[in-house]
């Protein structure tokens, strides 16, 4: 059966965070399949985190806000765009997919052009079209990553890397230690990085993942002066009101990288940093993927699923203590008015948390 696994195309069209959860997955079957060659279907934000790859031969884009923009504009353009992308991925010729989507149309998708084998997880009995199906009731207990790794052995494989794997290039790398040269970083200092954003898949719910921007500026500060620290700030373009709040909330000198990175510039800085701490959500896993140790900060999501991965002393989670949580299950989020699971977090547990993993 891995004779015919020649070209396989993987598909997860979720965030930053689940991409690079398949990392270890795309380790796992390009290391013990010679000759294998990996298409990847992604987002549009996930994609740069792909494309230096190795392992990993081609990247298709498929971003389905582009496609809804497109077809309020022009439903003609927006079907002869989604049908180049069915002829692009169909001239691989393709003779396995492992799909990661848990959604049926990707399934009906590649059994329509084609794609003799179909792998994936079974959630809802959504599975329809797949050949190959692992049958699933949401994401519990165990980590994302294992529920990718537990394909494998649909194929008679096994896995055989349990980190996430993100590759830059040299010329990220020199830009990322120009900035910090002409922030005034020296070699020896400690430079900790924190993302008070984060979250960016969970679109306008994503502030629910937040912690509270003044705490943030309370650790960073006790971190500055009690262990010299250089503070980092690290953000998207859309995140620069919640890093300019930390900002002001601070008395120490703050080094403001938000907004002005794309996205392996960030993982650069990240990797570069002695500590990062992070709200859940892709950064973090940035962070992880870039060997960077970590604090995250989780509320309604489940640490044990979401988590850093693997679990490491270098890597330490806070979470709140409401009894509630974790409320998102399933893909869902209960719907609540309050935020009891981050507020009862205190600067003093991420604090101690931050000087646990920088010992680690």
């Amino acid at each position: 059966m891995r004779k015919e696994m020649k070209y396989v195309l993987i598909i997860n069209p979720f965030g930053i965070g689940d991409v690079l959860f398949s990392t270890a997955l795309v380790e796992s079957l390009g290391r013990q399949v010679e000759g294998c060659h990996i298409g990847f279907l992604c987002n549009r934000r996930a994609e740069d985190l792909l494309k230096n790859n190795p392992l990993i031969d081609w990247v298709f884009v498929f971003e389905k806000d582009e496609y809804r923009d497109l077809w309020n504009k022009s439903k003609t353009e927006c079907i002869k765009k989604f049908i180049s992308l069915l002829k692009d991925i169909k001239a691989k010729r393709f003779d396995t997919v492992i799909d990661l989507s848990l959604n049926r149309q990707f399934g009906f998708i590649t059994w329509l052009i084609g794609i003799p084998r179909r792998i994936g997880l079974n959630y809802k009995n959504r599975g329809t079209f797949l050949t190959d199906k692992i049958d699933i009731t949401g994401y519990n207990e165990k980590h994302v990553v294992e529920y990718y790794l537990s394909l494998l052995g649909l194929i008679e494989l096994r896995p055989t890397a349990n980190y996430l794997m993100l590759y830059i290039s040299d010329d990220d790398r020199e830009w990322a230690k120009d900035f910090l040269a002409a922030s005034g970083i020296k070699e020896g200092d400690l430079v900790i990085g924190i993302v008070p954003g984060g979250g960016a898949s969970w679109g306008k719910d994503a502030v629910i993942k937040h912690w509270e921007k003044e705490k943030f500026a309370e650790v960073a500060d006790r971190l500055a002066e009690k262990h010299n620290a250089k503070i980092l700030i690290l953000g998207s373009e859309a995140e620069k009101d919640i890093c300019e709040s930390v900002k002001k909330d601070m008395k120490n000198a703050v080094i403001d990288a938000c907004g002005r990175t794309a996205i392996l510039q960030f993982a650069a800085l990240a990797g570069m940093c002695n500590l990062v701490i992070a709200n859940d959500g892709g950064p973090l896993h940035i962070a992880v993927a870039m060997g960077a140790k970590t604090v995250g900060i989780f509320g309604p999501v489940d640490e044990k699923v979401y988590g850093q991965y693997p679990s490491s002393d270098k890597h330490r989670v806070v979470t709140g203590k409401a009894e509630c949580r974790p409320c998102y299950k399933n893909f869902k989020l209960r719907d609540c008015d309050i935020r009891r699971c981050l507020d009862t977090i205190s600067p003093e547990e991420v604090f101690r948390a931050a000087e646990e993993a920088l010992k680690a």
